[in-house]
């Protein structure tokens, strides 16, 4: 009889022993399991992320506008996180669109998963395999409320939230980096158990009412207080054993006070207490009734002694008064000072209506003593003049002479406020202002607003050709003072009409100049580092040594444009007219060229590696020692293109299209080699071992070249 016993038993404790699957701790298993799932979630989103993003980089794909989902997304993302964020409208291949919608609705849609599990069952398949399971106190699955409160304010709301105050308060701000490696370190603190804490049991399951326990073991109701007193301490050895069957003792919930019980208990003290209440509520409630009362009386006498001096100024400008000069010079620079809106109107339309040329530079200045404010009401009589001076619209009141006079002292007081209060236009709006040059008259208005802060400014659809610019900024830092973050003060010049404008060193970073006429303009040396310039008219320019990297150019026109030693790294031209460019030595590293039309253009010395130039136009193209290493080149034109000392290592040429093209330098006149011819050996390098299988249309004599420097051919011998 005792023979049995015995092996029940030992196959007993044979059953209750962790597999090897489980042989590490709990808390290591917790971990490792948490990881996981967070793996699986970040991986449903980078995987069709990543396909979404090879599919935008083919040439044979239709774009299109990027889903509105994806962009508002975009934006609630980058304004917490303070990332920059672009909001022109973004073109990508149609099958991008659907396949990072995907990437924005697989995790969510994985979590939502696991959260059902987890709420249902105590376990996910993760968590299965790791053998663990969650609970409440009774040893069942935790249900939904439980889930939400455990992994949505302990385990992420309340870490993240510590996170990002400390982050944003911090050094650390606005690197991501910091962010991502701070939220990492709370996380698994959270997640271990803080050491200070007993049983070092995680706050998120302490905020739940659960428990995380091992699957394979029974699971034991935490004891109450009294049993927790009478417990002997645990000793070293037995440590990983008692949370291996996690008999844990959750903390009793803290007494609340009986203010009920004490309430009746103390009627007089309660008394006492509710009348002072109610007195100092009443006391309060009078002292600030009585505040606002007295607020509006003086709102109103300061309205009223406004309006009175108002009129009483206007009298004296008043025509049929016999004012001398000097009297209506003080009376128009007292209205500049009233700060009342009816006044600021009054200037407005003075402006337009007086011949004096002293009294108009007076109104001019009455108008910057008023400031800012004064824009909108200057802003609504220029739209109306343009009107005015258009001949389908005009009325004809008045001559087109007088009409381009009172245009330009409107001009010009808008563009001596601007000068005048640098820096503290942000968020202005001039859309569809005229501040263009009207003639070619010595005497007509020139827009001069060098080295002057217009960042933040709407100037969309606004005419300032001929304007000078030079040194301008239209982009600052925000208010935290910091660039690349969400709160950057960014100009709109969007459909803005900037004709032979002159934007010399002008910092027009990450400005949104989509479908903008800069035709003839001078951007040398400017900054347009990741501007949006989507269908840009930028023919003519001169854009010398300008920094165009990470800048968006889709669809623009640069025809005929200098580029030469301009930083267009990481630049996305796609689609973009360049015929009969001037790049010499341009930065052109990893740009996206795709369909690129650069028909007859310089590109000697330009540097175009790893650069995508798929179905590009290169046709008699001069790419005289330009660097074309493992740039993708498939299907594109380059006949009749100069092709002399061009390092093509590593290129792709799939389909391209060689007939004319030239391999070979032409010989030099000895008299002329001022610039040294390289050697054979550099020479033979610039094929050597370029692919040149699947190209389309070489001729007998550039076989051999390709044949004798290196390159891979079928009929190389």
């Amino acid at each position: 009889m005792a023979t049995p016993i015995v092996r029940r038993s030992r196959q007993s404790s044979r059953a209750q022993e962790p597999g090897k699957t489980h042989s590490l701790p709990l808390a290591t298993r917790r971990i490792a399991a948490w990881v996981a799932e967070i793996t699986l979630v970040v991986a449903s989103g980078l995987v069709p992320f990543g396909m979404g993003a090879y599919a935008n980089s083919r040439s044979d794909l239709n774009r299109v506008p990027l889903n509105p989902l994806l962009v508002q997304t975009e934006r609630a993302i980058a304004h917490p996180l303070a990332l920059p964020v672009s909001y022109g409208t973004r073109n990508v291949a149609w099958p991008t669109n659907f396949l990072w919608t995907i990437a924005l609705l697989a995790p969510l849609t994985l979590s939502g998963w696991q959260l059902y599990l987890l709420a249902t069952t105590g376990s996910t398949l993760v968590k299965q395999q790791f053998g663990i399971k969650v609970v409440n106190a009774e040893g069942k699955p935790p249900g939904f409320g439980a889930i939400v409160m455990r992994e949505g304010l302990g385990r992420w709301a309340l870490p993240m939230s510590v996170t990002y105050f400390l982050w944003r308060n911090s050094f650390l701000f606005p690197s991501l980096g910091g962010f991502a490696s701070l939220a990492t370190i709370i996380l698994v603190l959270e997640a271990t158990g803080f050491s200070w804490q007993k049983n070092r049991r995680a706050l998120h399951d302490r905020l739940a009412g659960a428990y995380t326990i091992d699957a394979t073991k029974p699971f034991t109701s935490p004891p109450s207080r009294d049993s927790k007193q009478s417990q002997a301490p645990l000793i070293e050895g037995d440590e990983e054993a008692a949370i291996a069957s996690i008999v844990i003792s959750p903390e009793e919930p803290s007494q609340q006070p009986k203010v009920w019980q004490w309430m009746r208990q103390n009627p007089s003290q309660t008394l006492i207490g509710v009348a002072l209440l109610s007195m100092s509520a009443v006391l309060v409630t009078l002292v600030g009734t009585q505040v606002y009362i007295q607020t509006l009386q003086n709102k109103q006498v300061a309205e009223q002694r406004n309006s009175q001096q108002f009129l009483a100024l206007v009298k004296q400008l008043n025509p049929s008064v016999s004012a001398t000069n000097e009297e209506r010079e003080k009376a128009i620079l007292a209205l500049g000072t009233l700060n009342d809106t009816q006044a600021t109107q009054y200037l407005v339309n003075l402006l337009s209506k007086e011949t004096n040329p002293i009294l108009v530079e007076t109104i001019q200045q009455a108008l910057v003593s008023v400031g800012p404010n004064a824009l909108p009401n200057l802003k609504r009589m220029n739209q109306f003049l343009i009107g005015e001076l258009e001949p389908a619209r005009g009325s004809k009141a008045l001559p087109p002479e007088v009409l381009q006079k009172q245009l330009q002292a409107n001009q010009r007081a808008i563009s001596k406020i601007l000068a005048v209060y640098n820096g503290q236009t942000y968020g202005l709006d001039l859309s569809n202002v005229n501040l263009g040059q009207n003639s070619s008259e010595q005497s007509s208005f020139s827009l001069v607003l060098d080295k002057i802060d217009l960042w933040g400014i709407k100037f969309k659809s606004a005419n300032l050709s001929f304007g000078s610019f030079k040194g301008s900024r239209f982009r600052g830092g925000g208010e935290d003072g910091r660039w690349d973050t969400y709160d950057d003060w960014i100009a709109d010049l969007s459909q803005a009409r900037m004709t032979q404008a002159n934007l010399t060193e002008a910092n027009l970073s990450r400005v949104l100049l989509v479908r903008t006429d800069l035709s003839r303009a001078i951007l040398n040396k400017a900054n347009l580092s990741n501007a949006r310039l989507t269908g840009a008219n930028l023919s003519s320019t001169q854009i010398q040594a300008a920094n165009l990297e990470g800048a968006v150019l889709e669809n623009a026109s640069l025809t005929g444009a200098d580029l030469s030693n301009a930083q267009l790294k990481d630049a996305d031209l796609y689609a973009a007219r360049l015929g009969r460019v001037i790049a010499v030595g341009t930065q052109l590293s990893f740009a996206n060229l795709t369909k690129t039309d650069w028909q007859g253009a310089d590109l000697t010395g330009a540097y175009l590696d790893h650069a995508n130039l798929s179905n590009a136009n290169l046709n008699a193209t001069r790419l005289a020692n330009a660097i074309l290493r493992s740039a993708n080149m498939e299907n594109a034109n380059l006949r009749n293109a100069d092709l002399s000392l061009a390092d093509l290592r590593g290129a792709n040429l799939t389909g391209a299209d060689f007939q004319g093209a030239i391999l070979s330098p032409t010989k030099q006149d000895q008299a002329e080699q001022f610039v040294q011819t390289p050697a054979i050996g550099v020479q033979s390098a610039v094929i050597d071992g370029v692919d040149f299988t699947q190209v389309k249309n070489l001729d007998a004599k550039q076989i051999a070249y390709i044949c004798t420097q290196g390159g891979l051919h079928p009929r190389c011998p």
